[in-house]
């Protein structure tokens, strides 16, 4: 610390970006959670939503659509099924949901990335599902091939983001039929994090378990999850075949399966939270229950996705109180069930990555964090309510979750975190800064914001006065240069351009 003012500044910069280079290897694959849950919600208020929850699966039921053979499953399973309403005996969802696994590894081609999800584990996943993006110079429009490369490798060099997920963005460029397969070759080829699977037809679920095949090994996947699905019902109480199907494939293969209702209060639930919460509880734990009829054991996150709304516009809102309820609640009636959760992530309504998306995201993502979600989809990268992917947004949600990992990780209580040997060392009304403890301590003390600026105004000044989103977009402009993709075996690369070669040939074109 002494003698750093005296450096050049080229040189202070260069120290830091070796700091965290050196910081990016060594970040943990996932956050093992040293603190505890927040507790929202008492006992006599959990009860009466778990009741709800079950009165919804006796009495009302949920609508099976579009797939006979999962009106099959239930019909044999002892459900009542009328036509396609399904009908649970009270309890029996519950029963069926012992068999998930409290906690799984999803494992990643490097087997230094691997996850745990469940347990005392968080994982941070980036943004899903937007079909444009924007950047500070590029402005919004539609997602490309090159701009999902370009943000799986931006997102394979950010260390506090531990999963890739699949659609960082929808390359609109490519046919919809086929797109599936570019998707995921790039998240195999540019990343070595682990990823997600389409699910959008049933052989765009079956073609990406074959591809994670031919990257893991069918012996080798037999014993492990390596890929999972992410579903939403269609709220309210409606599960299509998109979801049995790819139940089917993924569990049916032991691979995993995400299912995560959609309710935006007033609209897919009641505009009464407690009710919505009750809802998506049954929604996700009526696909859990499904999930162990195909295959028991199979792993499963229930999720939650939970969302105010306008009621002068109808349109969705973010980071407002009552999500963020139910961030904390689905929490705890998870946690009741044993079960991994899906939850939250930095959302905002904002078009930009601007004030109201800092706060917005800021009171979701925090939510999200305490209430102990365990796999966090839409962690970085979200903006326009999920219609856009926002270059500078992804790398400032990094840096904000880099800070979480640290305050979920808990606060150290050894001798050196009580740091007596620097008071035999520093006299009264003396200072810190020079002694031996802070030596030995200051590169890890204290999180480093790679984004914030704590200069003085004329330091500021003098190095052209950004502002946040100037400094994000140098920052993921120049990761993108620095990128370089991890190894991959060349007979095993040389397999998936083959599949999707022979697969392509095999689909016609098609645009929605």
């Amino acid at each position: 610390m002494r003698g750093e003012p005296n450096r050049p500044a080229g040189h202070r910069r260069a120290g830091r970006r070796t700091k965290r280079v050196r910081a990016a290897r060594a970040a943990p694959a996932y956050i093992k959670r040293q603190i505890p849950y927040y507790e929202f919600l008492d006992e006599e208020g959990l009860v009466m939503l778990e009741d709800q929850a079950d009165w919804l699966m006796e009495e009302i039921g949920l609508e099976f659509r579009g797939d006979a053979e999962a009106l099959r499953i239930w019909k044999e399973a002892g459900a009542e099924v009328r036509g396609t309403r399904v009908k649970l005996p009270r309890g029996m969802a519950r029963e069926l949901c012992r068999t998930i696994p409290s906690k799984f590894v999803q494992v990643a081609r490097n087997p230094d990335r691997s996850v745990e999800i469940g347990g005392k584990s968080q994982v941070f996943a980036c943004v899903y599902g937007p079909p444009f993006v924007r950047d500070l110079e590029g402005g919004r429009r539609y997602g490309t091939l090159q701009d999902l490369e370009n943000l799986v490798k931006i997102a394979y060099q950010l260390p506090s983001i531990h999963h890739t997920g699949l659609v960082i963005c929808e390359p609109c460029d490519v046919p919809v039929s086929k797109r599936h397969l570019d998707m995921l070759y790039l998240h195999m080829r540019y990343s070595d994090k682990p990823f997600l699977g389409a699910i959008t037809e049933k052989s765009r679920a079956q073609d990406s378990v074959d591809m994670a095949r031919v990257l893991f090994g069918e012996e080798f996947m037999e014993n492990n999850c390596v890929i999972m699905g992410n579903v939403n019902t269609n709220s309210p109480l409606l599960v299509d075949k998109v979801v049995t199907e790819a139940a089917q494939v993924y569990c049916g293969s032991g691979q995993g399966l995400i299912a995560a209702p959609f309710i935006l209060g007033g609209a897919m639930g009641p505009v009464t939270t407690a009710a919505s919460i009750s809802q998506a509880l049954a929604e996700a734990m009526m696909v859990g229950a499904f999930t162990q009829l195909v295959r028991p054991g199979a792993p499963f996150i229930l999720g939650n996705f939970l969302s105010s709304m306008s009621l002068k516009s109808g349109a969705p809102t973010f980071g407002m109180p009552e999500p963020v309820m139910s961030n904390f609640i689905i929490g705890q009636l998870a946690r009741r069930l044993g079960i991994p959760l899906r939850s939250g992530g930095s959302l905002t309504a904002s078009k930009l990555p601007d004030a109201q998306s800092a706060a917005e995201s800021a009171d979701s993502m925090m939510s999200t964090a305490l209430g102990g979600a365990h796999f966090v989809l839409h962690a970085a990268g979200w903006l326009e309510g999920g219609l856009s992917t926002g270059y500078e947004k992804l790398v400032q949600d990094a840096d904000r979750l880099g800070a979480y990992q640290v305050m979920l990780s808990g606060l150290p209580m050894d001798e050196n975190a009580l740091a007596r040997s620097a008071y035999h060392e520093v006299e009264p009304s003396g200072h810190f800064l020079g002694s031996s403890h802070t030596m030995a301590n200051y590169e890890t003390a204290y999180y480093d914001a790679v984004l914030s600026d704590s200069e003085s105004v004329e330091q500021w000044e003098e190095r052209g006065a950004k502002d946040s989103a100037r400094r994000a977009y140098e920052r993921w402009n120049r990761l993108l240069k620095e990128h370089q993709s991890p190894p991959l075996d060349a007979a095993k690369d040389e397999a998936l351009q083959a599949f999707m070669a022979r697969r392509k040939s095999e689909i016609p074109d098609a645009w929605y």
